[in-house]
């Protein structure tokens, strides 16, 4: 299957709920994942902890999106054991060239220190992998993320699984009939990543998601 797999049958596999991943780096093989409990982020339940306000409010890095996605997708990738082989590097950016797939890019100064990127469809954000090279980069990411996703109507945001670390900014875990049915939802609705004016002042990004620890 994965001689054959094209950026289309990505897209289809997606909208059936599952999803690709590979053992290693070195691995050719192309395993599809349907989990039995999904994380979703509810975009109304991000938790911001007064530390990460103040660190958002200091504006220590410059956000943008869909400006470095192949320098994302790599930084994603970096790491002594990952999911990305060769076949699904190639895959997300063809997605990302049919504006399918999109990044959120952190810089300090011209460094490139953390990301974000998924996959859309209808109004539905997949959520595929986050990096970090500097403290808070990868929850400054996510911050931006979520208010975007808000402003440009989606839905449903898929984080595939739940993590400690997602788990403490929000992020649940549903049972898979529960996500299958969120899924048909946001797939009959339309949202747009590209939404003009996205990428607001901090003072957006914290006000309606701030913690009191």
């Amino acid at each position: 299957m994965t001689a054959t797999l094209t950026p289309e049958t990505l897209l289809s596999a997606y909208a059936m709920g599952i999803f690709p991943m590979a053992e290693s780096r070195e691995d050719d093989t192309i395993h599809w994942i349907d989990p039995r409990r999904r994380g979703i982020f509810p975009l109304d339940n991000f938790h911001i902890s007064r530390s990460l306000r103040r660190r958002i409010l200091a504006q220590p890095f410059t956000i943008t999106t869909n400006v470095d996605f192949a320098g994302t997708l790599n930084g994603c990738a970096d790491r002594p054991e990952t999911w990305i082989n060769g076949t699904i590097h190639a895959l997300y950016l063809a997605l990302h060239h049919m504006g399918h797939a999109h990044s959120l890019e952190v810089w300090e100064g011209t460094d490139l220190v953390g990301g974000v990127y998924g996959v859309t469809l209808g109004a539905a954000f997949f959520g595929e992998s986050m990096f970090s090279r500097r403290t808070d980069a990868s929850k400054i990411a996510l911050a931006y993320l979520i208010h975007r996703l808000r402003a440009g109507g989606f839905l449903l945001f898929d984080t595939q699984f739940l993590t400690p670390h997602l788990h403490s900014l929000g992020a649940m875990e549903i049972p898979r009939a529960d996500y299958r049915k969120r899924l048909e939802t946001a797939l009959e609705s339309r949202a747009d990543f590209n939404r003009p004016g996205a990428i607001p002042a901090p003072q957006l990004v914290v006000q309606r998601n701030t913690q009191t620890s």
